[in-house]
């Protein structure tokens, strides 16, 4: 096939804007495009290389005859469509959280599991921002001795909540230096010079829904069903690209200098850790670029199996849109 015709759902938004750039980075072969969101911004003419797209209202019907559609829409928005899309032959990689649990869905992360998107029946999951980051940053650690448990903590950038939680951080730095009030809407806190210890609503034995995908995506995408993870998710003042402090236990403990060899070669990693000289990740580092980056590596200091690590990664490309087309990639080398 000389090119694919391929839909974005959702295209209007953060990650659909993100993955229309991926899609021409990569040099994905695109016959096509066709760009789908509300009503309210059908019409509008949106770039892509030396062409523009007309926006389409997402019908059931404005699927026929595509070949991918990427989706980066909410829950909801993915569960409406995914019947339409499926029954009209098209492959849906869809980013919510909607179908990732699914038993007959893979959930796929190409550095992991590509394997696993053989046996999808025309929808395939994107996991969580911070699983993939995560897993992507432990798998190849992993693949020498399998990971016991983790205990993560992640610290989550503001754009992680989408455009509108960019803006709230943005408004509150400004009334802080004008010295006027402001309350905040998207948060449940105020964001700016202050952390927040929830994401997500109360899902699991005082655990949160955010908190909880580590585990149950992790033990999918890496086929390790009796794994256990204890993570807290903190949302923090910074714009973009997530940040994880892992401590994990091997089945055979590996030590600070062999998990720095299987690094430094792992697929979808770059190891930055010279603590000495300053070199370890930072969100700064790793935003607007699909690598995750892995520092701080050393021995726990409680368990002998164990070993924690530090690793960051752009949540809205590596985390979502870049993994949705590169899972997009491995459906053209079917």
């Amino acid at each position: 096939m000389s090119g694919y015709k391929v839909g974005i759902l959702g295209a209007t938004g953060a990650v659909g804007q993100e993955m229309r750039k991926i899609l021409l980075e990569r040099k994905f072969p695109v016959s096509e495009l066709h760009l789908f969101a509300s009503a309210h911004s059908a019409g509008k003419k949106i770039p892509f290389g030396d062409s523009e797209v007309v926006v389409e209202e997402a019908r059931n019907d404005a699927f026929r005859g595509l070949d991918i559609v990427l989706g980066a829409a909410e829950n909801d928005i993915a569960e409406k469509f995914a019947p339409a899309i499926r029954s009209a032959g098209c492959v849906f990689i869809d980013n919510s959280s909607a179908f990732r649990l699914d038993p007959e869905v893979p959930l796929v992360v190409p550095e992991i599991n590509p394997q696993d998107v053989k046996w999808h029946h025309n929808l395939i999951s994107n996991p969580n921002c911070t699983t993939i980051i995560s897993c992507t940053a432990v798998n190849a650690l992993n693949a020498v001795s399998p990971i016991q448990s983790m205990i993560a903590s992640t610290y989550q950038a503001v754009s992680g909540a989408g455009a509108k939680g960019l803006k709230e951080l943005l408004d509150e730095i400004q009334a802080g230096l004008k010295g006027e009030e402001y309350t905040p809407s998207v948060f449940s806190k105020q964001i700016a010079y202050n952390v927040i210890a929830q994401i997500g609503g109360e899902q699991y034995k005082g655990y949160t829904s955010e908190e909880m995908k580590l585990q149950n995506e992790g033990r999918k995408i890496m086929h390790l069903p009796e794994m256990k993870v204890s993570c807290t998710c903190v949302r923090v003042p910074v714009i973009r690209s997530h940040s994880v402090s892992i401590q994990l236990r091997t089945k055979e403990k590996i030590s600070v200098e062999k998990a720095r060899e299987i690094l430094s070669d792992a697929p979808g990693v770059k190891l930055t850790d010279d603590l000495p000289h300053g070199i370890f990740p930072s969100p700064l580092d790793t935003t607007d670029q699909d690598l995750v980056f892995v520092g701080r590596i050393r021995e726990d200091l409680v368990y002998e199996d164990g070993l924690c690590l530090w690793c960051c990664g752009d949540q809205v490309r590596k985390g979502a849109a870049t993994n949705a087309v590169q899972i997009a990639e491995l459906l053209t080398k079917d």
